[in-house]
């Protein structure tokens, strides 16, 4: 990894602070600027620029500072940002959070470079999303549906399989047959976790329509910040320049806004809620907004990052403002995993926003949103009178509400729960809607165009000994 050519190198570092470095005396010395620290014994480190203030900088070291000295120790700055190779020589690569060779292979090289702090995408240019996301997972593809060029988090919390759930999204998704590619960002896992990951993911490695990104939680802990950076630099040249559709999956991103926290105390800078920087809601907007698709460019960068509410509180400062970023959230439910449905989705706290661009005749089959729709007002219905049976008991529910009453387990056993390996085709997921939806009274499915209950129902009766 390197920055460009090595400038004048300075000695004069003043203060090691965490994981900061602080030279002084340094000229013409700009933010995100990539330094090489030489340390007295020969080893090489690598940095960058965080803040410049007269004479001084502030420089991150991607290593860390361990058995770094204040005397013997030579910094030098490219005069450039970060810049990595890019192309489709990651393909089927695995890498550390920095982008080096986890897999034994040689350095990933490429014909072109590009600078690891991109900017977002202008919004004059992004094309609007107009096409699915299919990842194999009733639950999402018919409920929550991802789009080409969307940003849909995961909220998850402590012991739950949010991690199983990415990896599975990961391994399956596909755009109908087009150019597709996985860019797969781990931040803060353990050791168990990364090789959970590797072995989940290795068939689409072995496919080479894989890049994995690795960042362990005893690996530095400004290489976490650093590592959705190289996924989404790598996914861009391959979307807009190669011409792939690229899902981006990040997790957790909880661990990466802790990381943020713990560089913006060693900083000494004010804290804001919760002691996460005043910064965060921006420094999640850069990462976040660099997917989508351009206008007169091919391929189209979709995120679908993962992240886990401390206490399960979704008032949390990184689950309420990536919410406000984002374009919807799949929320997984302690309630829905103790009744022992896989994935624990639960449907009527998930939301995507722009589901209705990306469905229907064209795009997955004419009765998607209709059925969509109409079991996610059964669901809510249903809650609506498991809460009234508390208070008034069963026997004294009308036969229909008592239809309702059961819907929801109905929904869990039919619909929604599935194996960690299982592939579900959008036809398979939407019979298996339609299955949960005809236990209901017909009265009862009014959102469901006529001629489509007719045929459904018609098919059903056929099918019935």
């Amino acid at each position: 990894m390197s920055g460009g050519p090595v400038g004048v190198e300075y000695t004069g570092v003043r203060e090691l602070r965490g994981p900061l470095v602080v030279v002084e005396g340094v000229r013409e010395v700009g933010w995100d600027e990539f330094a090489t620290i030489v340390l007295d014994s020969g080893e090489r480190r690598h940095g960058l620029v965080l803040d410049v203030d007269r004479d001084l900088a502030v420089v991150q070291v991607l290593e860390d500072t361990a058995g770094m000295a204040r005397t013997g120790t030579r910094v030098a700055f490219a005069g450039t940002p970060l810049r990595i190779p890019v192309g489709p020589g990651w393909l089927g690569r695995m890498c550390d959070g920095r982008g080096e060779p986890a897999d034994g292979g040689p350095p990933v090289l490429g014909d072109t470079r590009a600078a690891v702090g991109a900017a977002p995408i202008n919004p004059v240019r992004r094309e609007p999303p107009g096409e699915p996301v299919l990842t194999g997972v009733g639950a999402v593809d018919v409920l929550t549906t991802l789009v080409r060029g969307q940003k849909l988090p995961v909220f998850s919390a402590a012991g739950l399989p949010h991690l199983e759930l990415a990896v599975q999204i990961a391994a399956q998704a596909t755009c109908a047959g087009e150019a597709f590619a996985v860019v797969f960002a781990g931040m803060g896992l353990t050791h168990a976790d990364a090789e959970f990951v590797r072995a989940g993911l290795a068939a689409r490695a072995a496919a080479r329509d894989l890049v994995l990104l690795v960042n362990t939680a005893d690996d530095p802990v400004i290489e976490r910040l650093l590592t959705p950076r190289l996924a989404l630099t790598v996914a861009e040249h391959l979307a807009f320049v190669v011409g792939r559709h690229v899902l981006v999956v990040m997790t957790d991103m909880t661990a990466y806004c802790e990381a943020l926290r713990e560089v913006s105390a060693a900083r000494g800078e004010i804290p804001a809620r919760r002691a996460y920087p005043g910064y965060l809601y921006s420094d999640l907007a850069s990462l976040y907004e660099r997917c989508g698709r351009i206008r007169g460019r091919p391929g189209s960068v979709t995120v679908l990052p993962v992240l886990t509410m401390p206490a399960g509180d979704i008032t949390h400062p990184v689950p309420d403002l990536t919410g406000y970023i984002t374009e919807g959230q799949i929320v997984l439910s302690a309630e829905v995993h103790a009744s022992g449905a896989y994935p624990p989705v639960d449907p009527l706290s998930s939301l995507s926003r722009l589901m209705r661009k990306g469905v229907g005749a064209g795009r997955t089959r004419p009765d998607h949103p209709a059925v969509a729709a109409q079991l996610t007002a059964a669901l809510a219905r249903s809650r609506q009178v498991r809460e009234l049976a508390d208070l008034i008991g069963r026997p004294a529910l009308s036969p229909t509400d008592q239809r309702f009453l059961d819907l929801e387990d109905v929904f869990r056993r039919r619909f929604l729960a599935q194996g960690t390996d299982e592939n579900r085709s959008m036809d398979e997921s939407l019979n298996g809607a339609w299955d949960v939806l005809l236990t209901l009274p017909r009265g009862e499915l009014g959102m469901i165009p006529v001629d489509l209950l007719d045929t459904r129902t018609a098919a059903r009766e056929k099918e019935s000994p």
